[in-house]
């Protein structure tokens, strides 16, 4: 690898190795200017379409008339470097700054530094793998697949299957609604009936039963989505009655084109919104032409490979990492932010495994079952500038622009959404562990004032990374491990409190 690059010595012996007439020699100075001889000749071989070059034995002429025969071998290679770069040709002749200098380092393409922390995360990693087996042995075991205290978590899941007469019975207020069988005020009546009684009823069930904590998590997260799809099919028909009665009666004349698109509700509609991978309810989404059974096995093998991954990576690392800690509000203040930090490595692993086996992976093999068109499950928010940028179609579609169309103001709006969001989290982690601490709930909160902080930052320094690097450091670093510990230590508190 040069670590000096001269300057057209390149592009000379490239215009020397093509067809060549004329080769001037040195000028005064000592340095060979082909560049206009090698354009003029550049284009002649783009005028006759040729691509003929100087071989070995072919005769030039030089600016002089004399005769210049190639040679084979080093001989020929020689010959055309000898007016490429003489030793008093000026090296430097133009203005430039270093590579990493702050004015250059973004114009720079940094793919060779980035394979670089690929590999050296790679072999970190594999000595901290290989350190953690000889220390410890291989942790993992079947239980993490399938454990006995499973089969007796069965109300969960019929519990789970239950969720489903909830969109039923808002199907058959609306055909109600529809018909004008019963009046507005009865209708939102009967629907914020059905959609508490759908987020309450898993967890009355869960409380009652005392379940695992995966199955728990796993009915609860069932539940919210359940919960956000009936609501999304509740909103957008009521809008969708609002658009016809404002027709009939001669309003909204520019939106009467696309009414015969929201005409009437349908039950087949309802059915595939209810198993595709959106929270968004409509009536009909782009599809694909056809399944590709292939994709769908190798995305089938990716998902088991890093779920494996993920449960090694829990079993080796987390759990010992967890068992071995003290509560991190008690105690030296120190020894919390080092098991902290130990711990933010392996869940930020974890965290990204589950977000790539959920949001990519499964979406996508079940978008391409159902042939689901639109697969944009998440965005870059890996390169959020600010705390508030992640933020989901749903919340945008049935909470913020509504707050915003009802005259609330727009960081009130940004408040409700974060609260929902707090709320719900809470309710998955909460619930299925039989505590209410609220950690998850002043975790979510707490990125309130943040988002004043990254927004400051990123208008007073003009820079997109001063945000992106609070969003990694309260994200991963901090957040994630902190409730991990907290949860943890609550749980066995109260087993130990229990069993007393």
């Amino acid at each position: 690898m040069a670590l000096l690059d001269p300057p057209n010595i390149a592009e000379s012996t490239t215009a020397l190795r093509r067809r060549t007439t004329t080769v001037k020699p040195p000028d005064a100075d000592g340095y060979c200017d082909n560049s206009s001889s090698s354009n003029n000749n550049i284009n002649n071989n783009n005028n006759e379409n040729g691509n003929e070059q100087i071989r070995a034995g072919e005769v030039v002429t030089n600016a002089n008339g004399e005769k210049i025969e190639q040679k084979k071998g080093v001989e020929s290679q020689t010959s055309v470097l000898r007016y490429a770069y003489r030793p008093s040709s000026p090296a430097h002749r133009r203005i430039k700054e270093s590579p990493l200098s702050s004015d250059a380092i973004f114009k720079q393409s940094h793919a060779g530094l980035f394979n670089l922390c690929i590999v050296v995360l790679v072999a970190v990693n594999s000595r901290l793998i290989i350190e953690n087996l000889m220390k410890y042995g291989l942790l993992i075991n079947s239980n993490f697949w399938f454990s006995s205290r499973s089969l007796r978590d069965w109300p969960l899941l019929m519990c789970c299957l239950s969720l489903l007469l909830f969109p039923l019975a808002a199907y058959i207020v609306e055909k109600l609604a529809w018909k004008k069988r019963i009046l507005d005020p009865i209708v939102i009546a009967l629907h914020v009936i059905i959609t508490t009684a759908a987020i309450l009823y898993p967890v009355f069930m869960i409380l009652r039963f005392g379940s695992a904590v995966l199955s728990g998590v796993t009915l609860m997260l069932c539940a919210c989505i359940n919960w956000l799809k009936l609501t999304s099919f509740v909103h957008t028909s009521y809008d969708m009655r609002s658009l016809v009665n404002s027709t009939d009666k001669g309003e909204a004349e520019s939106t009467s084109s696309n009414i015969e698109l929201f005409y009437d509700v349908d039950f087949n509609s309802l059915v595939y919104f209810m198993v595709a991978p959106t929270l968004c309810y409509q009536r009909s989404y782009p599809r694909t032409a056809f399944i590709r059974k292939g994709w769908v096995l190798r995305q089938l093998i990716k998902l088991v490979i890093f779920t494996g991954f993920m449960g090694f990576i829990i079993e080796q690392y987390i759990n010992p990492i967890v068992k071995n800690s003290r509560h991190p509000l008690k105690g030296d203040i120190l020894y919390a932010i080092e098991r902290v930090l130990k711990l933010s490595v392996p869940n930020l692993y974890v965290w990204l495994c589950m977000f790539y086996c959920f949001f990519h992976l499964w979406l996508n093999i079940l978008a391409e079952l159902l042939r689901f068109g639109d697969r944009e499950f998440y965005k870059d928010w890996w390169n959020a500038q600010t705390i508030e940028e992640p933020v989901h179609k749903w919340i945008v579609r049935h909470l913020y622009f509504p707050c915003l169309r009802n005259g609330i103001p727009r960081g009130s709006a940004i408040l409700i959404a974060f609260f929902m969001s707090a709320v719900f989290h809470e309710l998955c982690i909460a619930v299925p562990c039989h505590i209410f601490k609220f950690w998850a709930f002043i975790g979510i909160m707490f990125q309130v004032p943040l988002v004043l902080l990254t927004n400051y930052l990123q208008n007073k320094f003009q820079n997109s990374m001063v945000g992106n690097i609070i969003f990694w450091c309260i994200f991963s670093i901090f957040g994630q491990p902190m409730c991990v510990l907290l949860y943890y230590h609550d749980v066995m508190n109260q087993k130990v409190n229990n069993g007393k």
